[in-house]
């Protein structure tokens, strides 16, 4: 009866507040990607791994660190589901613990990433100009080379580690987000009602914060969405050639690293973390593919 009401109240054709009207417009976006079957997939691979990583200090079964040299190498069993490793550490509680440390990672990247390609996009693509051609050949440097690469620089000039890493992504991962923001704000900044909003007094930032950055971002949600997978592998990068999380951290890119040598033999050290790490970042292209077509106008 309430779920009857909800739907009935946000999808009231003529809506008696601005509140009902967004939550109207949310709840019409839920209804789209709730269409989407490999949308709805993604968005439950990743509800289920965020959920697990959250639960992991009460769900793992043993210490992710705790080592037992008398039990390396154990095939899966009813006793450690996925094995253990050379150490004798069993691997589902390092997975479990692992989500915490990958899923953090990318978590961090993209709360500073989105706002910093947000803000350069927007005065870039509004300002015009010296601004525009200074900020965007900044922008270039950094598209010029590999992510991978310089983020590896960048982690080589700190230190080794998962702050290192964080903010070695984040400095590597900004170009695309502002280069879409300039592409939206171009596009919106010569509009009749951002020309009405100037007539009216309003200053340019007052501008760009409240009509323009709004806009922007049903495209950076779509995007930041989309590039998490390879975030995610970039992250796993890092921690597999020693950059990103040290060890006895249970990051999944750690994992293969120190597996890759039993990687025949013993094949489950290496291919469990690996599976984790393809399963989330499937995930996050079903979810992305889903709401490029609900968020992307150019879609519908």
């Amino acid at each position: 009866m309430i779920q009857t009401s909800f739907r009935n109240w946000a999808l009231d054709e003529t809506p008696a507040s601005r509140s009902q009207a967004n939550w109207g417009r949310r709840y019409r976006i839920w209804l789209s990607l709730k269409s989407n079957p490999l949308a709805m997939i993604g968005l439950g691979i990743i509800l289920l791994f965020t959920l697990l990583s959250l639960l992991a200090p009460l769900i793992a079964p043993y210490d992710p660190s705790l080592q037992n040299l008398g039990n390396r190498l154990a095939r899966p069993s009813a006793v450690h589901w996925f094995g253990t490793d050379e150490l004798g550490r069993d691997i589902l509680s390092r997975i479990l613990f692992g989500g915490r440390v990958t899923l953090g990672m990318v978590v961090s990247v993209v709360a500073v990433v989105a706002p910093i390609g947000l803000a350069v996009g927007c005065v870039a693509g509004y300002m015009g100009g010296v601004v525009d051609s200074a900020l965007m050949r900044i922008t270039d440097v950094f598209l010029a080379f590999p992510r991978l690469i310089l983020a590896l620089a960048f982690v080589a000039a700190l230190k080794p580690g998962v702050e290192s890493a964080i903010l070695a992504i984040a400095l590597t991962a900004w170009p695309p987000y502002a280069r879409l923001a300039r592409a939206e704000t171009m596009t919106i900044r010569n509009t009749d009602y951002v020309a009405a909003y100037r007539l009216t007094g309003a200053s340019r930032w007052r501008i760009m914060l409240r009509h323009i950055a709004p806009l922007c971002v049903p495209s950076l949600i779509v995007r930041t969405t989309l590039d998490m997978s390879s975030i995610i592998i970039t992250a796993a990068s890092l921690g597999f050639l020693g950059m990103g999380a040290q060890a006895p951290s249970p990051e999944w890119g750690a994992m293969i690293a120190t597996a890759k040598r039993f990687i025949f033999e013993q094949w489950w050290v290496a291919t469990i973390p690996g599976i984790a790490i393809f399963m989330v970042s499937l995930a996050f292209n079903f979810l992305g593919d889903g709401l490029r077509d609900v968020l992307d106008p150019k879609q519908n």
